[in-house]
């Protein structure tokens, strides 16, 4: 995966069905709590119920984004989450120029703990379309799209 600058982002054609809400994130927490708001007010108001199961793994790569962000960006620039046709679209910008080694490709899931190292295997095994983008104004963007599917009927 090759960082990008902001422009090719938006030439990926991942056009949201909405505009991107912009929401008060500054942790972990509050950013799983503002992309479930999205599933709730975006996915599910469009008449169909989101499967918890593809919500909990939004969530999770949603803590691991913002968590890495905070500890090795320079800090939590910004989060966007919007719903888009495959699922909801999360982009983390942070204030570091430094690209995750990881991200240069898919990288396994380690097979001992060394103390870290399992969050970016799990955004890429958990999402679609991981890309990192260099923000005009310093730091980057990390996004990635995390499908959602329609829960089962009962």
């Amino acid at each position: 995966m090759e960082p990008r600058d902001g422009a090719a982002a938006a030439a990926t054609g991942d056009a949201p069905v909405t505009t991107p809400v912009r929401g008060a994130v500054d942790s972990a927490a509050s950013a799983r709590a503002y992309a479930r708001s999205v599933v709730r007010a975006e996915w599910d108001e469009a008449g169909r119920e989101a499967r918890e199961q593809d919500v909990i793994d939004l969530l999770l790569v949603v803590s691991e984004l913002v968590t890495n962000a905070i500890r090795h960006g320079g800090g939590l620039a910004g989060f966007e989450a919007w719903a888009t046709s495959g699922g909801i679209r999360v982009a983390v910008h942070d204030y570091s120029e430094v690209i995750p080694e990881a991200a240069l490709g898919a990288a396994p899931l380690p097979v001992t703990h060394r103390g870290s190292g399992y969050g970016w295997p799990l955004i890429v095994r958990l999402a679609r379309e991981v890309a990192v983008d260099r923000r005009t104004e310093g730091g980057k963007t990390i996004s990635a799209l995390v499908p959602i599917r329609p829960a089962e009927p009962a």
